[in-house]
């Protein structure tokens, strides 16, 4: 059977563990990745798990067969330009799985395009790019859903990064082997 794309789901407020779970017994693939936060009350605190993406369900899905995802209470739409679904990169949803799957601290954050890319070179992330920034003292991995235009942040240490080549980012114009920097 071949895997179709990865589509993001948008669902009603706080019922995203709800549409997943139907959406698992129509017999469909979802992701929805999770952090756990703590909450205080006036009298305790308690840890919670919390979506890394309100309001959002990832789930596998041929096109031409999307009305059963569709009628699947609390489910919006699926996310994309207009009223054409859009799918999501595998290498983001891979990315953010990884992540997930980790066990590292993990947390929605503001979406990032710019900064430093790098590689993380060791460590249960070993292999993924993305953007590091620095988050309330430690250093942190950026992933993002370009298509959501959302992060999130992944804890990381400092000696499992290092950033990308220069010529990794730049495009070459053939007649004269130098990096094209107008783009």
């Amino acid at each position: 059977m071949m895997n179709h794309p990865w589509f993001a789901i948008q669902v009603k407020s706080r019922h995203e563990t709800n549409v997943a779970a139907h959406l698992g017994g129509k017999g469909y693939e979802w992701f929805l990745p999770l952090y756990k936060s703590r909450h205080r009350w006036s009298d305790r605190f308690k840890e919670m798990e919390q979506p890394l993406f309100p309001g959002y369900v990832f789930c596998r899905l041929d096109l031409l067969k999307r009305l059963p995802v569709l009628v699947t209470p609390g489910v919006i739409l699926i996310i994309g330009a207009g009223k054409t679904p859009l799918p999501i990169d595998d290498s983001e949803i891979s990315a953010v799985q990884m992540a997930v799957k980790s066990g590292l601290s993990s947390e929605p954050c503001q979406f990032l395009q710019i900064g430093q890319k790098v590689t993380i070179n060791s460590g249960p992330l070993c292999g993924l790019e993305g953007i590091v920034a620095e988050i309330r003292g430690r250093q942190r991995l950026i992933l993002s859903v370009t298509l959501l235009r959302r992060s999130i942040a992944v804890q990381v240490e400092g000696d499992w990064v290092s950033p990308l080549s220069l010529n990794h980012d730049l495009s070459f114009d053939n007649s004269t082997q130098r990096p094209d920097l107008r783009s």
